[in-house]
């Protein structure tokens, strides 16, 4: 019996809508970077990008558990001494929720260009409009079940 290994060409994609209205960060983040690595098919391959395009709405209204809006801190590095800075998860939360959930899903994903390939097929907009109609986003029972 052989394994099977996808091939670049022979992987067809679709396009998955995903409200994150009242959805746990870390939940919701897990199952979009299984879902952009491909690990919810059958014909997964590591080293071959076989997941889907991803639109999130509604990011805005994500949650988190426990005291993590006043305690996590998103730290960034400027390169230049005393360059760090720190900012909290709900003020993060309150200016940019798009970039809370994609620097969650990107922890989650393989380290390098791969990865990188597959974060490109993620996209987060904060509220319900977003520019993807035309790709006719479906919503995924993959989805539904990870309600917090």
């Amino acid at each position: 019996m052989k394994t099977y290994m996808a091939k670049k060409g022979e992987i067809e994609r679709k396009w998955i809508l995903v409200d994150a209205t009242d959805r746990v960060l870390g939940r919701l983040a897990s199952r979009l970077a299984m879902a952009l690595m491909g690990k919810h098919r059958p014909t997964y391959t590591p080293h071959i990008e076989t997941g889907d395009f991803i639109v999130v709405i509604n990011a805005a209204s994500i949650r988190l558990t426990g005291r993590k809006l006043d305690q996590k801190e998103y730290k960034r590095y400027s390169g230049y001494s005393s360059g760090q800075k720190t900012t909290l998860a709900r003020r993060m939360l309150a200016t940019k929720p798009e970039e809370m959930l994609r620097l969650a899903v990107r922890r989650m994903l393989p380290k390098g260009a791969l990865g990188n390939r597959m974060l490109k097929r993620l996209n987060i907009y904060a509220h319900a409009k977003h520019p993807h109609a035309a790709q006719m986003p479906e919503k995924s029972p993959y989805f539904e079940s990870s309600r917090g």
